[in-house]
């Protein structure tokens, strides 16, 4: 059985990978773009699950 801290890291990876890709529609800015894709598929992620202990 796959644990409810894999499923919120999955979810939120394929978020920020999705996030990620419209970002770099919106904008060049590559900071940016990977600031989008840092945040919300690895930090975000790791707070709630940390949160929630």
């Amino acid at each position: 059985m796959v644990s409810r801290d894999t499923k919120v890291t999955a979810v939120f990876a394929l978020l920020g990978t999705a996030l990620w890709l419209v970002a770099g529609q919106l904008t060049d800015v590559q900071w940016i773009q990977w600031a989008v894709l840092v945040g919300v598929g690895i930090v975000v992620p790791t707070l709630l699950n940390e949160r929630r202990g």
